[in-house]
């Protein structure tokens, strides 16, 4: 059994169910445990009075950052507030389904990071983020996840020690919207660092509106082209645009005509997956 710090970085979440799931597990573990939220320079007031309430549980806190420092620095910084040997990273806007799921990580026998996986609720009719994760929920499978482990490691669930982290932090150059998770999978690979896959998912049942998504896609999407050529080898876009040159060139060519038509269509009440894999590819290929 393995003494531990759960990690919850957030930004204008309320995640105060989440918490409260965790600890009352963690209190029938027998082990040391606390439970830190980093609030990553909230602005929603609302969220921010609703989060406090969890100072209020035991060996649960919110260390509020006044300003927002990204999504590798805010983990950097809940790591270095944590006191226990082994650190479970959840994102805040999870949801535990499984009463055994603290238990399963503390009883791993490893010295390496553990990945549970996630599920996916059911399908929202209209909403483009259930819609596609709904579609790649085959993919989080522990099976399928072990066969490209380092490509596959994500922080919704991540089991790591402690020490781990204060050695090969996250890169805090990733301070907007997605692939840190992925940099970091391949600096674990590059430094031969094992990372495990099993079936111990928390679900993701909570959707933003199609616009925020599509602004959160863009988002990740202009990170991937800041960084490409470190992410080359790990990003399953950058594979299809490297090796369908042609195809590519179409793509871009379709988006610069109707990319405005296909980002309406994505933030309607009928949003089209497959337009929406188009026009992933179609603005990243647009981006200088």
């Amino acid at each position: 059994m393995k003494d531990l710090s759960i990690l919850i970085p957030t930004y204008n979440d309320i995640c105060v169910e989440l918490v409260t799931a965790l600890q009352q597990q963690a209190e029938t573990l027998g082990v040391n445990y606390e439970i830190i939220v980093g609030d990553d320079g909230s602005t929603d007031q609302n969220v921010l009075m609703q989060n406090r309430s969890i100072n209020r549980l035991s060996c649960c806190r919110v260390e509020e950052h006044p300003t927002n420092i990204g999504r590798a620095a805010i983990r950097n910084f809940l790591a270095q507030k944590a006191q226990y040997p082994w650190l479970l990273f959840v994102d805040s806007d999870m949801v535990v389904r499984h009463t055994d799921f603290l238990r399963n990580y503390v009883q791993f026998e490893t010295n390496g990071i553990v990945c549970g996986g996630i599920t996916v609720g059911p399908v929202q009719p209209g909403n483009l983020r259930s819609i596609y994760e709904k579609s790649c929920e085959h993919q989080h499978i522990a099976e399928r996840r072990r066969q490209s482990p380092y490509l596959d490691f994500h922080t919704a669930n991540v089991f790591i020690p402690h020490h781990l982290i204060q050695t090969h932090p996250f890169d805090n150059r990733f301070r907007y919207y997605g692939y840190e998770d992925v940099f970091f999978g391949r600096q674990m690979e590059k430094e031969g660092i094992p990372i495990h896959h099993i079936d111990n998912p928390l679900s993701f049942e909570v959707f933003e509106s199609n616009e925020t998504f599509i602004l959160k896609t863009e988002e990740g999407l202009r990170t991937l082209r800041k960084f490409r050529d470190e992410l080359t080898g790990y990003s399953r876009l950058l594979d299809f645009t490297s090796r369908h040159p042609i195809l590519s060139l179409l793509i871009k060519y379709w988006h610069h005509l109707f990319g405005a038509w296909e980002r309406k269509n994505l933030c309607s009440s009928h949003p089209s997956l497959r337009i929406f894999l188009l026009y992933r590819i179609g603005y990243f290929l647009t981006l200088k």
